[in-house]
């Protein structure tokens, strides 16, 4: 009685070239909305404004701002002697790396906690 053939390893170079076909076809699942999620993630920062949640998102020469409520602000930059400083005529943020400045109403609030946003999973 003849025995069928063993089954032969893969070698090294054939296995990596596998892993590659299987990292390159999971990564074209991801959508470019996905995509676009996780670019806008390394834009954002969450900080605390009166002890509630504000969300600040940075594009290319604005700022969006979540405040606590849910209400969505658009802020425009503009020149700054140093630092950033955003505003649309009634509200304004300002100040130089994580050390941020709210400004409604003529009263500024120092932004407290200011981090890197992480989006929940």
């Amino acid at each position: 009685m003849t025995r069928p053939p063993l089954a032969r390893c893969p070698t090294p170079l054939a296995a990596r070239a596998a892993a590659a076909l299987v990292a390159a076809a999971l990564c074209a699942c991801a959508g470019p909305a996905e995509k676009e999620a996780a670019e806008a993630a390394k834009n954002t920062y969450a900080c605390q404004l009166a002890g509630e949640r504000i969300v600040i998102r940075y594009d290319a020469g604005e700022a969006r701002v979540l405040l606590p409520g849910g209400d969505r602000v658009t802020l425009y930059q503009i020149t700054s002697a140093s630092g950033v400083r955003y505003t649309n005529g009634m509200m304004e943020l300002r100040g130089k790396g994580l050390d941020l400045q709210l400004l409604r109403d003529g009263n500024a609030t120092a932004l407290e906690a200011c981090a890197p946003y992480a989006p929940p999973k």
